[in-house]
């Protein structure tokens, strides 16, 4: 049987292409699937469980989506809800569903899919062997679960296949990965299961995969065998090439990719150009694993947080920027230790240099040789606020005058901007990286319907 899934953007709040959503209905697809978050920005999101996208944009681009579900009468789902898909930000997206569906006169059964967890259960579920470091994990133990602010795991193709078969116009996901949304149906359906996760993976940037990514709008067709993809604005194609280079995308390996209960393995995978614009594939595997497993995602705080900003135009000091920045700090921990009676252990003081290592820090490799001006961006961080603050304070003088030597005159660099140092508040890390053994698919995941009636 084929499934036909429509993918309108890589995630809701970016935008997409209406006429290409539009030829993409009249297509008559069985699904409309979207990705609502990631990490790509780092742990802020999860740590106040709040989304990176304006509530503005994301409603507008949901009301687009509504409405296609109502013309097309199939399932919506969205997964990873205000990008970090905590309990907070799956109500979020429901408060906003249904301020939708009252304006656009609808009636709807809605399945929210909670993927937060209970911090005392992960302990018990470490205490007793059953969550599992992933290769560059933070370091674990029992109080770790002490100090956590939110913790999910990542949902695949069965919890949405549970959120599915409820029967629900609507699904809202928390933390999923961003495949399953995708895979979901073509595998109740009886799709190849290795051509379900692999133009899962493929879709789920929408048309990233295709010559356009800037249009948004995709549609996938499932079968026995394997899948076909095509993008629905005019001016873009998928090609083979446009194809198989996603599964570069956000992956360590170009032919594995791990997934809630098994592996995904595209190396025997065949692109096919068809006409249209549109890709056939078939080949990938997949490896069911012997324990299901799904991946944890979690936040702790890691100190309060300052920021400065100083920009270098003197040719000597833009030429010696690292040499420079190296005294600055050294001389700063000297200051801050007589003022302030703390020392380097207490607290964190980070230079990076915009132009030169700003990117990577300590593991740049390369030296700008041309540059006429670079941008000093100083980190502190510290136990509190006042105490991060204040270092900064003590900093300001310096990083406005230090020089590359005693002997010569003091030089004055720029400030973009009065005061020179932001307060940034709390600092978020992530605390796991980790999988989680479950007896069985929504052992840690809650599911909850309802129905609203506007219509």
């Amino acid at each position: 049987m084929q499934t036909r899934i429509l993918v309108p953007t890589g995630v809701l709040g970016m935008g997409f292409d209406q006429a290409a959503l539009e030829a993409g209905i009249k297509r008559a697809p069985d699904a409309i699937c979207v990705d609502g978050g990631s990490t790509d920005s780092g742990p802020f999101y999860l740590g106040t469980a709040t989304s990176k996208y304006a509530r503005s944009t994301s409603k507008a681009d949901w009301r687009r989506l509504m409405l296609a579900r109502q013309q097309a009468s199939v399932p919506l789902i969205i997964g990873s809800c205000g990008t970090c898909g905590a309990d907070a930000t799956v109500d979020w997206m429901y408060e906003i569903t249904c301020e939708l569906a009252e304006e656009l006169g609808q009636s709807l059964i809605i399945a929210r899919l909670y993927s937060e967890q209970d911090l005392s259960n992960l302990k018990i579920a470490f205490d007793t062997g059953r969550i599992t470091a992933l290769p560059a994990a933070p370091d674990l133990t029992a109080a770790s679960f002490t100090s956590m602010s939110h913790a999910v795991a990542l949902a695949g193709a069965e919890q949405i296949g549970a959120a599915l078969d409820s029967g629900a116009d609507i699904i809202l996901a928390g933390r999923t990965t961003d495949t399953a949304t995708i895979a979901a149906l073509p595998l109740k359906r009886g799709a190849h299961n290795g051509a379900a996760w692999h133009g899962a993976k493929v879709a789920e940037c929408g048309a990233f995969c295709s010559t356009h990514p800037g249009t948004g709008v995709v549609l996938v067709d499932f079968d026995e065998t394997g899948f076909t993809i095509e993008a629905m604005a005019k001016e873009a194609s998928c090609t083979p090439h446009s194809v198989s280079a996603h599964m570069l995308y956000e992956n360590v390996d170009p032919f594995i990719l791990y997934e809630p209960g098994g592996h995904l393995d595209v190396t025997a995978a065949r692109y096919q150009a068809l006409p249209r614009g549109r890709v056939r594939v078939e080949g990938a595997i997949w490896h069911p694993t012997e324990h299901y497993c799904v991946k944890l995602e979690a936040t702790t705080i890691g100190g309060y947080q300052t920021s400065m900003m100083a920009i270098l135009r003197d040719g000597r000091y833009v030429e010696k920027a690292a040499h420079w920045a190296e005294s600055l700090v050294s001389f700063c921990h000297q200051k801050i230790q007589s003022s302030m009676l703390l020392l380097p252990q207490d607290y964190s003081l980070e230079c990076r240099l915009i132009g030169l290592n700003a990117a990577l820090g300590d593991l740049e490799t390369s030296a700008s040789a041309d540059a006429h001006e670079i941008g000093v961006l100083v980190m502190i961080t510290a136990k509190n606020q006042e105490t991060a603050t204040d270092i900064s304070k003590i900093i300001n003088p310096y990083l406005l005058h230090h020089p590359l030597s005693a002997s010569e005159d003091l030089p004055t660099f720029a400030f973009p901007y009065s005061p020179a140092h932001s307060e940034r508040g709390i600092l978020h890390e992530f605390a796991l990286n980790h999988v989680l053994e479950l007896e069985s698919p929504m052992a840690a995941f809650r599911l909850n319907i309802s129905e609203i009636c506007f219509g």
